[in-house]
Parts: C-alpha cells; sequence; structure tokens
C-alpha cells in the first residue's frame, strides 16, 4: 500500500477522456482498481455494424427469394396432382366403357346372337295378368 489506512480520502484521476477528480477511501480505492481490470479484461470487442446489417439484409433477401421460389414450387406441384387426378378420373370412365363393351361383346353378344337365331324379338307392351287372392290349388 501507499502509506494509507483506510478511511483516507485519496484523489485519483478517473480513466474517463474528460478527467474526472473522485474522493474515495483506499478500501473504495482498491475494490476499484480490482474492478477496473476485470471489466478492462472482459470488454467486447469492436463489432462492424454496418458489415453486420450489411448481412442481415442479403440474409432478409436471401430468405424472400427462397420463400417466393419455394411457393412457385407448391402451386406447381398442386396443380400437377390436381391435372393428374382429373386425368386418372378421365381414364378410369374410359376403363369402365371399355369393358362393358368387351362384356357386350363376350357373352351378352353371343345372347343376343342366339335370341336372333331363336326369331326373339324385343317386347313393345307389357300386359299383366291379374291373380285372384285365393289360390289356384287347394292342399288336402
Amino acid at each position: 500500500m501507499l502509506g494509507f489506512s483506510n478511511g483516507d480520502v485519496v484523489r485519483i484521476q478517473h480513466p474517463t477522456p474528460n478527467t474526472q477528480y473522485l474522493n474515495m477511501t483506499t478500501l473504495a480505492l482498491t475494490t476499484y482498481r480490482g474492478i477496473h481490470q476485470r471489466v478492462k479484461s472482459l470488454s467486447l470487442p469492436n463489432l462492424n455494424w454496418k458489415l453486420i446489417s450489411l448481412l442481415g439484409i442479403l440474409f432478409f433477401v436471401a430468405m424472400l427469394v427462397s420463400y417466393v421460389f419455394l411457393v412457385n414450387q407448391l402451386t406447381k406441384g398442386v396443380y400437377l396432382v390436381k391435372s393428374y387426378n382429373k386425368e386418372i378420373s378421365t381414364l378410369s370412365k374410359e376403363n369402365r366403357r371399355l369393358e362393358t363393351n368387351f362384356a357386350e361383346s363376350g357373352f351378352l353378344g353371343q345372347v343376343n346372337q342366339k335370341a336372333r337365331n331363336l326369331n326373339f324379338e324385343k317386347t313393345t307392351a307389357v300386359t299383366y295378368v291379374q291373380v285372384l287372392d285365393s289360390p289356384l290349388a287347394v292342399v288336402k
């Protein structure tokens, strides 16, 4: 120590640009010096804020461009799915029609041919026979 006892008032120069003098006790002075050295060792590095803001703006623009691109790709995908579903339904209808034609030309075509060979004709008028409420045959 410099020969001061606790409670003595000492004038020191404060390490700021506008030179100020503080009245401190020796205990406060030693604490101040220790804290000041620790704070100097923990000081933050100087940051280039222009570079950081430029990088932030570039990052934002890149995210905006990628967002637009991804939304465009999503829209294309939805359009393709809808067009494929429409094509599937069209092909399914055509498939059912072809199956019906094949069945008619197969079994039903043969039935129609046999009906013509046996001189069957298409009915034009249908008459119904009314049956009485009583049965025709009675079981005894």
